[in-house]
């Protein structure tokens, strides 16, 4: 239906059509070439200046400790909402006594690190977007620049600093939070011992496991800070165009961990 009504408008209509699409595609590359280019520059002042630690340390306030909340909710209800449907199917098949070592892997591997990362993530770079934005738009980056200070140290760095190294925690926190929940869902309803569920899944899962699914979290922390500052730099238009990046940051946030869970999962299995 929807090739037959794209053929059967008039010319100058699919000529419209044609030009907004091609229009889109452009714009996704340059920001792509931005946020690459962004990367680049704040990597290279990184290895290049001096590091604000005062800055950094009320980042990782900013983006770690008032994270706890949304990632321990998260972790929580997670944790109990895969036990239940996992120990609904298995206990059809009789594998009932194999939840522990299903759920405590999963939140290992992808439960703990992806979806916290995902949550968080959209939360970090939505107020890095509407922040740095709003300077934006308020002529503080400007100012910054007119004072002679390198706007990506100042406001780019502490942010990607901050956010590379509270992600494995925040991720870490949730895992813990997570795997505890299951169990106490264990055993409410499944009437398996706390004692069982914990050796069976430390009779499967290894560190490397562990290790896997966290090494993945500072490479997430490293994309939510870049796009989220990325956004938050392009910001036009006064308080409207800081409501359209902080869309624009949640929603390729939001893809964007998802394409690297993908391959980062597929990198660490190889390996």
């Amino acid at each position: 239906m929807t090739e037959v009504a794209r053929t059967s408008l008039p010319p100058e209509e699919r000529g419209g059509w044609v030009e907004r699409r091609v229009s889109s595609i452009g714009a996704g590359l340059r920001h792509a070439g931005g946020v690459t280019m962004l990367a680049l520059r704040a990597i290279e002042t990184l290895f290049r200046t001096r590091l604000e630690v005062g800055a950094i340390v009320y980042q990782m306030e900013q983006l770690g400790v008032q994270s706890m909340g949304i990632a321990a909710a998260t972790a929580i209800f997670v944790g109990i909402v895969m036990t239940i449907q996992f120990a609904f199917a298995m206990e059809q098949f009789g594998a009932i006594d194999n939840i522990g070592r299903v759920i405590v892997l999963s939140e290992a591997r992808e439960l703990a690190p992806s979806l916290t990362s995902l949550v968080v993530g959209s939360r970090i770079a939505a107020g890095m977007a509407a922040e740095i934005g709003s300077m934006v738009v308020t002529e503080q980056v400007d100012a910054i620049r007119a004072l002679g200070a390198d706007p990506i140290k100042k406001l780019v760095v502490p942010r990607m600093i901050a956010a590379v190294l509270t992600m494995p925690m925040i991720c870490a926190l949730a895992f813990f939070l997570g795997t505890i929940s299951a169990m106490v869902v264990a055993a409410i309803s499944y009437d398996i011992p706390a004692e069982f569920f914990i050796s069976t899944a430390l009779g499967s899962v290894t560190l490397r496991d562990f290790g896997s699914g966290l090494a993945k979290t500072p490479f997430f922390g490293f994309l939510v800070a870049i796009l989220g500052c990325y956004f938050g730099l392009e910001t036009r238009g006064g308080t409207e165009g800081v409501g359209r990046s902080t869309t624009r940051s949640v929603v390729v946030v939001s893809i964007g961990v998802l394409i690297a869970d993908a391959l980062l999962t597929q990198v660490f299995l190889s390996l």
